[in-house]
């Protein structure tokens, strides 16, 4: 189980640099159906800017990019973000990083959030600072939403039902919708003007 931010870092930093891809997120039905699902929620065809914490090697990310005129994407995970990064190196509107989406100050203000797989790493009280200090970063009438895994994981702190609870309860956001699917949950929220 991982209990601080070294911990995590080298957690995530061993699994991708003994996978290219650990969790086949790239070719598992799962995650495609996942990237499917979460495109169709989107209730614009297109953002201004958009952010998305826990990348990975950029799967989801490419696919965000389409929609997104300025995508900024980070990971804590160098080689996840060095394979993010090749991913997208003709998508010149995306700005990958490494840095702890717990600690990320967000200097630039966003109508898209995708909150995706990341949830269960943190505590409670950890999650909850995170998502109202990235809501701060959300304009009004912006979106927020949330996709979590609904399985049971030794390194995962919250259940994916969990992790939207403490979103409903943190997020200063109107609740537009949500939806249950196999192994997965997706909810959205909209921040009030």
């Amino acid at each position: 189980m991982i209990t601080s931010n070294r911990q995590s870092q080298t957690f995530f930093e061993s699994r991708y640099r003994t996978s290219t891809d650990p969790w086949r997120f790239a070719s598992s039905t799962y995650e495609l159906n996942r990237y499917h699902t979460t495109l169709d929620a989107l209730s614009r065809p297109s953002y201004r800017r958009g952010f998305e914490p826990g990348c990975s090697i950029g799967v989801l990310t490419a696919a965000l990019a389409a929609r997104v005129e300025h995508l900024i994407a980070c990971d804590i995970s160098e080689t996840a973000v060095a394979r993010a990064r090749e991913r997208c190196r003709d998508l010149s509107h995306v700005e990958i990083f490494r840095c702890d989406a717990a600690d990320v100050l967000l200097e630039n203000s966003f109508d898209l959030i995708v909150f995706s797989e990341l949830g269960y790493y943190f505590c409670v009280n950890r999650l909850a600072a995170m998502v109202r200090q990235m809501a701060r970063r959300l304009e009004p009438g912006g979106e927020f939403v949330a996709v979590h895994w609904l399985g049971t994981s030794s390194d995962h702190l919250l259940h994916g039902d969990v992790v939207h609870e403490v979103l409903a309860d943190n997020l200063p956001c109107e609740w537009t919708g949500g939806s249950r699917h196999t192994g997965f949950r997706l909810d959205s929220w909209r921040r009030v003007p």
